[in-house]
């Protein structure tokens, strides 16, 4: 099989870690190449993700370059293991490979942590407010169909037995633009607490009197990868979405999270009794606004 032009986000994830292991143990590209017996052509095919490596390849090749056996070592077997297939194939065609790609990384991480200071969260979004949104970049609504349905099967990772732990900070501007209209806007915010509900999810807005700290910082998501070496950080853009899988962006994109967490109301516990909120937390915050539309 020929290499891959467009190599997907986990393909190129895992060929990046590979190479990495190579430096750090010292060795050349056809020195790796003896140790899978293949041309050096073929090394750079894998570490760029343009070819697949088997499982048992992968063990070699994490033997040889001193992996140390733990998390890391089983997580980059999985990714091996894994052959992208899922239930964003069924969008082929008509959601571009970014999209694809952040589908299957939510499908397979340990937790996500999201920073979003203009919208609702996809992962919280009612159908009518994720088309409104869709349609503000996408005119063609056949488009629009499949995108927001695309949006709406992202969901299923926050619920069933094997539900993704979810840590979502808000600022109170997503809460307040009526994108949609004041109707879609309430049952978007009803919805809201309806999702912070969920006992794997966290859910925290961030008021506008906590000064401009997240409201101008951009939005991003963090991945947790099962150990700190995996872990990635999505950066969403309109006409190029980044995903970065060094460690100096996980660190400092953590610690950027860590603050707003920080500075945010307290998360929603819509269990608390309403005399029980002495202090104005996140709750409180999205039954005032819901209550002024």
């Amino acid at each position: 099989m020929p290499p891959r032009s467009s190599p997907s986000e986990r393909q190129r994830r895992l060929g990046a870690e590979l190479r990495k292991l190579r430096d750090r143990a010292g060795l050349s590209g056809d020195q790796a190449a003896v140790i899978l017996d293949a041309d050096r052509a073929r090394i750079s095919n894998i570490e760029a993700g343009r070819i697949d490596v088997s499982r048992n390849r992968l063990y070699k090749l994490l033997r040889e370059y001193g992996c140390p056996d733990g998390p890391y070592f089983d997580g980059l077997m999985a990714m091996a293991q894994e052959r992208g297939t899922g239930w964003w194939d069924e969008f082929r065609g008509q959601i571009g490979p970014r999209a694809r790609d952040l589908a299957e990384l939510e499908s397979r991480c340990s937790a996500i942590r999201i920073h979003e200071p203009l919208f609702i969260p996809g992962m919280f979004q009612t159908e009518d407010y994720a088309r409104a949104v869709v349609t503000v970049a996408e005119q063609d609504q056949e488009r629009v169909g499949g995108y927001v349905q695309f949006r709406l099967a992202r969901q299923r990772i926050l619920s069933g037995a094997k539900a993704t732990p979810y840590h979502a900070i808000v600022h109170e501007a997503a809460l307040r633009v009526h994108t949609g209209g004041t109707g879609v806007m309430r049952k978007q915010l009803l919805r809201l607490i309806e999702m912070a509900r969920l006992p794997n999810v966290t859910l925290q807005i961030f008021p506008f009197e906590r000064g401009a700290y997240a409201a101008f910082s951009r939005p991003f998501v963090l991945f947790g990868g099962g150990t700190q070496e995996l872990d990635s950080v999505y950066l969403e853009h309109p006409l190029k979405s980044v995903f970065l899988g060094d460690g100096e962006a996980n660190d400092q994109y953590g610690k950027m999270f860590e603050r707003l967490s920080e500075l945010a109301l307290a998360p929603v516990d819509p269990e608390a009794a309403p005399e029980s909120h002495e202090q104005r937390d996140s709750l409180s915050l999205i039954q005032h606004i819901m209550y002024e539309l």
